[in-house]
Order: structure tokens, then sequence, then C-alpha cells
């Protein structure tokens, strides 16, 4: 029997509505990825890549980072064990497989952007556009997604704006339990790349970084010699 989320036909989602919240906390939120129609594993999104929810009461959207993603059985008890079939073959022979693992991910949230006039903050603007905010807070909001919201990809356009400034950068740094020099690292170059290679942004982000760890140049080397401009 499959056991999986309560989702709507995929016809309906909108196309970046990639994962519901499973669990919430002030700092983070783990979600799990929805399931594809056809006989494929649920989309993992990127290291160092943007997801966005909403605090339905507060009408906050809140921006987060993926620090961390698994994919494993449904069942905790059985681990999955090697087949030795290529994934056509998993799809011909032993296609319950497929219905059987689930994708999770942690996100570090890393600010917010409040309502603006009109909107009620619940993502139903989502249904048509991906809302871009007049006013983003980079800092933890009151209250982090609810359980069972959606989670939506940034479109490249909402992650420029958000990091137009760079405090989000001491959040990265500061994510318990995540490898924070790569996640800041990818984090950049993600940044960097749609940002159309914009040479002044990445060195004002060099530079902010060099203060934030100006007593740790072993990270800080470590960290622009990922970044790989």
């Amino acid at each position: 029997m499959r056991l999986s989320l309560p989702q709507l036909e995929r016809d309906s989602r909108h196309p970046h509505h990639i994962a519901e919240v499973i669990e919430t906390a002030t700092t983070e939120f783990l979600a799990q990825c929805l399931e594809p129609d056809d006989l494929s594993f649920p989309m993992m999104p990127p290291f160092g890549s943007w997801v966005t929810s909403w605090d339905e009461e507060s009408g906050n959207q809140i921006y987060a980072v993926v620090y961390y993603a698994t994919t494993t059985p449904i069942d905790s008890v059985h681990r999955a064990r090697a087949l030795g079939l290529s994934i056509d073959e998993l799809r011909e022979q032993q296609p319950q497989i497929f219905a059987m693992l689930k994708t999770e991910f942690r996100a570090a949230i890393a600010g917010f952007a409040p309502p603006d006039d009109g909107d009620n903050g619940t993502g139903q603007k989502f249904a048509t556009a991906p809302r871009q905010p007049s006013r983003i807070y980079q800092y933890i909001p009151p209250r982090p997604p609810q359980i069972h919201q959606g989670v939506y990809r940034c479109i490249p356009e909402q992650i420029v704006h958000f990091t137009e400034r760079f405090d989000f950068l001491r959040t990265l740094l500061q994510v318990p339990g995540a490898p924070v020099d790569a996640l800041t690292a990818a984090t950049i170059r993600e940044i960097y790349q749609l940002r159309q290679y914009d040479r002044a942004w990445l060195v004002e982000a060099g530079r902010t970084l060099s203060i934030l760890l100006r007593d740790d140049y072993d990270r800080l080397r470590l960290i622009l010699n990922q970044i790989h401009p």
C-alpha cells in the first residue's frame, strides 16, 4: 500500500510547488518532496538552493536555504538494499520500489517578507505568479511556516531581490549541524550565476565574509576557494 502525502493532482499544482512542510522549528523546517506522477524519484532540491513557504497567521513569506536532503524508505524498519538494476530495469521489474521511498530536505530560514497591501500572505498569489515582495528582512521571522504548508522553489528574480543585502551570510555560517562552509560557498555560487556573474556583487559578498570571518582566515580561504568565480 502506498503511503503518501495528500496532494493535489499535478495539473492543478504550481510548477514550483515541490514539497510540503512536515516538521517545523524557529530556525528551520523539514519538508517532504511531493511524489511525481511517473515512475521516478521525487526531485531533490540542490544543496544551497533557495525555497520559500508561508506563515499563514502573519502572512509572512519565509525564505530558506536547503542544507540537507535524503531519500529513504517510507518503512523505517527495513532499509533499502542493492538490487544491481538500472533505473529502467527497476521500472520494469520492481516498479513498487518508487512507491516505497520518500525524499526529504531540511532548509535553514534566512529571512522573510511581510505581506504587501492586499496580499493575505497565504500563498494564493503563487497560483498565477511567484510573489515579488517590496520589503525583505534578513533575520529570523516571528514564526516559521506551519505543518503541511506548501514549499516552492524560488525563481531567480526572487533570489536576486532577496540577496541585494548580505546579512543572510551570517545566518548561513551559523546553521547548526550543517557543513556551513560548503553551504555558504554553494549558495554564493548559485547567486553569482543567477546574477549573470556580477563581479561587483561577488566582491561585496567576499568583503562581507572577510568581516564575519576576520578571526579565521583559514575558513575564509576555504569558502572563497569553493566559489570558483
